[in-house]
């Protein structure tokens, strides 16, 4: 006869295995749900692809791919479009007693040549607009340019650039335009432009299967019409609106063209430890300099 020890070790023993079979059961039948991370991964994918096409040559953007983060998103561009509309908004609809321009005129932020004494003018003029068109047109750039931009290189450095192009702007127009006012972001907005424009220039062989003509018509078709609006606004029709200041587009664009293609070219390396920075960055601090020492001493404006 068996013991009932034997007995009950035999269920023990008939019953784990019950459970593992069940277990298994289970196993097989149990849906598979994907994992967060990995669906957030799938969707940077998709994000990043036509990014890296749009900013960067081909021989860099298998990098780019592997180390590409949606987060941080593109904090800069999206930050001072949204402080440039709400102060539109605040001068165009909430100060219903006065216009625009004479809002502006009187505003904080503007440029002006009698107020030159106070230094964050020649920054702050890009936070106000003269009219509907103007701060379309710049937002409209800036976003369409500056997000994809933001995405691959960061803040820092498009916050450079853009940054670099609206003090150059002011700089210039108060050297070789002294008593035009300044409104307007058109400064960082070429800057930004400039620096894509010689980055798809030089890079042009790499950048030919991927639209790279049809990117340099695409900007170079921008900029003449910008242009030829601002030229016709200035010369032909200067009754039609506040004037606008030629010298600050092209000295926003010479800037992209120099501090911000050093900036934008430097993909795979660090800025301060790359040459051709390190001279677009002197040449730059030589023009500031000049002309900040030509509006203490020289600037018929005084």
């Amino acid at each position: 006869m068996t013991s009932k020890n034997a007995i009950k070790t035999g269920r023990r023993y008939l019953n784990k295995e019950e459970d593992e079979v069940e277990k298994e059961k289970k196993k097989k039948w149990k849906p598979t749900r994907k994992k967060r991370g990995t669906m957030l991964d799938a969707w940077c994918k998709n994000i990043h692809k036509p990014i890296s096409r749009w900013i960067l040559p081909a021989d860099t953007q298998g990098i780019y791919r592997q180390r590409a983060r949606c987060l941080p998103p593109p904090v800069f561009i999206t930050t001072i479009s949204t402080m440039q509309l709400v102060i539109f908004i605040y001068y165009a609809f909430w100060k219903p007693l006065e216009t625009l321009e004479r809002g502006i005129w009187y505003s904080p932020f503007i440029y002006r040549p009698d107020k030159r004494q106070e230094a964050w003018r020649f920054l702050s003029y890009m936070m106000v607009h003269a009219g509907f068109q103007h701060i379309c047109g710049n937002l409209l750039m800036q976003l369409i340019l500056g997000l994809p931009l933001e995405t691959v290189h960061k803040g820092r450095r498009v916050g450079l650039v853009y940054l670099s192009g609206v003090i150059a702007g002011s700089l210039g127009s108060s050297v070789w335009d002294p008593f035009q006012a300044l409104v307007g972001a058109s400064g960082g907005v070429y800057a930004l432009t400039g620096g894509y424009f010689m980055n798809v220039l030089v890079n042009f062989k790499n950048m030919v299967p991927l639209f790279g003509l049809f990117r340099l018509l695409l900007i170079l078709l921008i900029v003449v019409f910008d242009m030829g609006f601002a030229l016709y606004r200035k010369f032909i029709s200067p009754e039609s609106g506040p004037a606008i200041s030629i010298v600050a587009h092209v000295a926003g664009g010479v800037t992209g063209m120099t501090v911000g293609f050093s900036v934008f070219s430097c993909f795979q390396r660090e800025l301060l430890k790359d040459s051709t920075f390190h001279l677009a960055s002197t040449i730059y601090f030589v023009y500031v300099l000049s002309a900040v020492c030509f509006n203490i001493f020289l600037s018929p404006a005084n």
